[in-house]
């Protein structure tokens, strides 16, 4: 597996640690973020090779982070993976509209996860996204 720095954005530290303790052995950098807002911040602060994105926090939900994070120039060609329990065919739908790159439910395989990311990174520094 390969390098890069992925950005997980869960309100859930279990979740983030889940993540964390598979990825990091891969050779990726991780970098958590407890909140939609923190995510941001985060995620402007130091772009990130890709983001995780939990859909259901509080405050400010996975949808509008998403959102956001595809309108801004720093970060609109970074691959987002969607994370989460709501599995309907709805959230699915929102999250390919808001430009979501794959999504993946809970609870998931972590080796699955870290094979995924590393995929997205591998296709986000040969070729940009297509809107």
């Amino acid at each position: 597996m390969g390098n890069g720095k992925v950005l997980i954005i869960d309100d859930e530290e279990d979740i983030r640690l889940l993540c964390r303790l598979n990825l990091e052995p891969t050779g990726m950098e991780v970098v958590e973020a407890g909140s939609g807002a923190g995510g941001l911040q985060a995620a402007f602060g130091d772009t990130p090779d890709a983001v995780v994105l939990d859909l259901m926090m509080p405050e400010m939900d996975g949808f509008e982070v998403l959102r956001i994070l595809r309108a801004d120039e720093r970060t609109s060609e970074v691959p987002i993976l969607v994370l989460t329990a709501k599995v309907g065919s709805l959230e699915r739908s929102r999250c390919d509209s808001l430009g979501a790159d794959a999504f993946f439910t809970k609870p998931f395989v972590p080796s699955d996860l870290a094979q995924q990311l590393d995929e997205l990174i591998g296709r986000g520094r040969t070729a940009p996204r297509s809107p």
